[in-house]
């Protein structure tokens, strides 16, 4: 970090921190958001961490399918953690900064597990086209081994994409200002004060993001195709009802998840508000992994059922 806030000094200006606008600037509204923010990052701590305790210790759900919905939950804590203690905290002081290094980390981290929970939906869509398709082979295909790679796969594409996208943001000149119109260091308020030339950034930023949307929808949209045509091909009633079931879950979080990354990126760059990506950032960074715990166990009867032996265990 140090090389790279030396090249910033060639500019005459050393950017040591920067200074977050946070999500409103009206102080009658900091206490009531802090309440807000603080409930609803506890929520998503409590109910992430418990999911992925749930789903480690009980011997009942010691399958791929709930494999798969632990490291989703760990990806949900993880970017909701890079964001929410800080955000917490610039409800309590006067001055909202954050260093050039808490900056680059934050914006790593952040990276890493957004594009790792991209591709872990749609693994876990991958999962239940092969469960309700080829349910005969679904152990075979779906060994521990396989499934490790479905996981790995993600984490090293996210960390890989993280690290190019950080380095590349934090070489920039920050010469405009060191003020961030938003509530995190995201690489889209960071552009918007760099002097330089950020045409190379944006094309990679662009290239990858519609690479992994593209790619993960991809696999989801036709992991669904094959699953509708099977569910329709069966003559039981109850096996349709089962196999829709089990995808339930997986739909709605989907559908929630996408349907706010493709309003936040996809739009065209003319109509970009930072008021409009603010709120729909703190969607996607902040109710959303609150959310995917109550999704996945209010809708999952196995996980509901573990639920209950758990209770009886301590009454």
């Amino acid at each position: 970090m140090e090389e790279m806030i030396k090249l910033n000094e060639t500019t005459g200006i050393q950017v040591n921190e920067f200074i977050l606008m946070g999500i409103t600037n009206r102080p009658e509204l900091q206490g009531p958001l802090f309440v807000v923010f603080l409930l609803n990052y506890m929520a998503t701590a409590l109910g992430n961490l418990g999911l992925i305790i749930l789903l480690s210790f009980d011997s009942h759900l010691q399958t791929p399918m709930y494999f798969f919905l632990r490291h989703l939950a760990f990806v949900d804590l993880g970017y909701s953690t890079a964001v929410g203690p800080k955000m917490l905290i610039s409800f309590m002081v006067e001055k909202n900064t954050i260093s050039f290094n808490g900056c680059a980390t934050q914006l790593f981290f952040f990276g890493i597990f957004m594009a790792s929970e991209v591709f872990i939906l749609s693994t876990m869509a991958y999962d239940r086209y092969v469960a309700i398709c080829k349910p005969l082979l679904y152990m075979v295909i779906m060994s521990d081994t396989v499934c490790w790679i479905l996981v790995a796969v993600p984490y090293f594409y996210g960390i890989m994409l993280s690290l190019l996208v950080t380095i590349k943001v934090f070489k920039l000149a920050f010469c405009k200002s060191n003020i961030l119109r938003h509530f995190y260091c995201d690489s889209l308020p960071l552009m918007s004060i760099v002097c330089s030339d950020t045409s190379e950034l944006e094309l990679i930023i662009v290239t990858f993001a519609a690479f992994s949307l593209v790619s993960s929808l991809l696999i989801i949209l036709t992991s669904y195709l094959f699953i509708l045509v099977t569910i329709l091909r069966m003559k039981s009633s109850e096996g349709r009802y089962k196999a829709f079931s089990t995808c339930g879950s997986h739909l709605t979080g989907v559908v929630v998840f996408y349907g706010t990354l493709l309003f936040m990126y996809l739009q065209p760059h003319s109509s970009h508000s930072f008021d409009t990506d603010k709120m729909a950032s703190v969607f996607y960074t902040l109710v959303i992994p609150m959310l995917n715990p109550l999704i996945y166990s209010l809708r999952n009867k196995e996980v509901k059922g573990s639920l209950k032996r758990v209770f009886q265990k301590l009454m």
